[in-house]
């Protein structure tokens, strides 16, 4: 973590900082690499970190590991900060607290993405954080449509220390049963937090929400 990191208070404000993860092996796509598929003529990761530049986050650390070089010149252009993870065939948390290590810029809100998210939009994630702002209890947000978790998850910055040391996973499936009154469930009008695209059908599906076919993907 930079020594100019810090956290900003207070939270009726929140300013907010994205990590978004982009490390993965993309095991169950049948040999794509996920992240690279064609969204109308973009990379997948490409349009996911575009919708989340225009929310207005503080800075965005793309955290890199499986085929990272074609990863970062996927997002060629786009004001983000890329970190690799060595480490990446270890796990999803990893990658959260390399990302969360590479923070530079003051903020008071984390958010964890998942870089396959591509049917969120910039208020999607404007959501959250407002929800955060909102809540009335608790130091992480974690979306919920109809009883299915979601994503991204938010957590305040004075988390920070213990995400990167590995004492706090605020992806954790465990999380909300283990830190009821640290965990505030946002429940979401509609179902894209709870959309990624993990196996070949999640990707047609997915096309098919934007009226897209797989011939036409490529734009």
């Amino acid at each position: 973590m930079s020594d100019a990191w810090k956290v900003i208070e207070p939270r009726h404000a929140p300013t907010f900082s994205a990590v978004v993860l982009a490390a993965g092996l993309s095991s169950r796509m049948q040999g794509q690499h996920k992240l690279l598929l064609p969204i109308d003529g973009q990379p997948a990761v490409r349009c996911t970190v575009s919708a989340i530049a225009e929310a207005g986050p503080e800075e965005i650390v793309v955290v890199t590991g499986f085929k990272g070089r074609a990863v970062m010149e996927a997002l060629d252009g786009l004001r983000v900060t890329f970190q690799s993870n060595p480490r990446y065939e270890e796990g999803q948390m990893t990658s959260v607290a390399a990302g969360v290590a590479a923070l530079g810029a003051p903020c008071n809100v984390v958010m964890v993405c998942l870089a396959d998210q591509v049917l969120l939009d910039a208020a999607d994630y404007r959501e959250l954080i407002d929800a955060f702002a909102a809540m009335p209890r608790g130091s992480i947000l974690i979306p919920f449509f109809n009883g299915q978790r979601g994503n991204p998850v938010a957590f305040s910055a004075s988390y920070a220390t213990e995400v990167i040391s590995g004492h706090v996973n605020p992806g954790c499936r465990k999380l909300i049963a283990g830190h009821p009154d640290e965990v505030f469930v946002h429940e979401a009008a509609h179902d894209r937090f709870t959309i990624d695209m993990d196996t070949p059908e999640d990707y047609a599906r997915v096309l098919a929400r934007l009226g897209l076919s797989t011939a036409v993907a490529g734009g």
